[in-house]
């Protein structure tokens, strides 16, 4: 008898973000929103903000720019925009959920690699190369090596993605690369910059929202549904305890624990919008 297949925890909560979004925003964007300090920060606004960040790094796109390889495409919104636009598009997608989304999205309008950027071998090149959120996740000499392979001479590369600041302390957000490490590896490389532009402050509010959401939402109903299985079920509810009780530290240490908020985004971290041309 085969064995099944492993569930994903990445893939499921890929999937749960992509259908809350649907849901509450009726938006598919998988990324961080852009506010203008003439946009309140609340809920209501969260998918403007997520469409004022897809239309900020399209404004920072160069131009004579006709190809483009969206790398990290989440569930396509951002390649559906620049192909409404005029641009040849091909994105990269390792999860195999997010590729079924792409393609139910863009049909034959759009080739889609699936697996992982550096594992990524094609004879096509590009005029820009664009990680939006994604680049934090790839090994950066291997990124940066590949990104220069699949550019055309002189072609670009856009990154719009958080790092981590030089603050020594314990960093309760724990993602993205270095940005003073990034900074030594870059430079090092044949890329120079043309952009780079600290948005850091237009970014934070989503951290405040997503902090409302734990703290009033999340963090309720986890109590909630303890209550009730202790009440209820206490032998089922003290085997999982026993059985997940690392994994329910972790959640309760990474999301409500009070420390993801916005003070904690502008001490630890630094989003930037970052521009770079391929030169020889």
């Amino acid at each position: 008898m085969a064995r099944k297949k492993k569930v994903d925890s990445r893939e499921i909560g890929l999937e749960m973000g992509l259908l809350l979004g649907r849901f509450f925003q009726k938006s598919e964007d998988l990324h961080y929103g852009y506010w203008p300090e003439d946009l309140e920060a609340q809920f209501s606004n969260f998918s403007k903000a997520q469409s004022n960040h897809s239309e900020f790094i399209i404004s920072n796109i160069p131009e004579n720019t006709k190809s483009i390889l969206d790398v990290g495409a989440g569930a396509g919104a951002l390649a559906s925009k620049l192909i409404a636009k005029g641009y040849s598009v091909d994105c990269v997608s390792p999860s195999e959920f997010l590729s079924n989304k792409i393609a139910d999205k863009l049909g034959e309008s759009s080739e889609i690699f699936r697996c992982k950027y550096e594992e990524l071998n094609t004879k096509k090149r590009y005029d820009l190369i664009i990680f939006s959120e994604s680049f934090q996740y790839i090994n950066v000499e291997i990124g940066l090596k590949k990104s220069s392979d699949l550019l055309i001479d002189t072609g670009h590369m856009l990154i719009c993605d958080f790092f981590r600041t030089d603050v020594k302390d314990k960093n309760p957000l724990q993602a993205g690369h270095n940005l003073s490490k990034f900074y030594a590896s870059i430079a090092n490389t044949e890329f120079e910059n043309i952009i780079d532009e600290d948005i850091t402050r237009e970014t934070a509010p989503t951290i405040q929202i997503l902090d409302e959401f734990l703290s009033e939402c999340l963090g309720p109903l986890t109590q909630l549904g303890s209550k009730y299985l202790d009440g209820n079920y206490p032998r089922l509810m003290k085997m999982l305890k026993w059985r997940l009780s690392s994994k329910f530290d972790k959640l309760h240490r990474t999301y409500l624990s009070g420390m993801i908020n916005i003070d904690a985004h502008m001490k630890y971290i630094n989003y930037r919008l970052l521009l770079y041309k391929k030169v020889s």
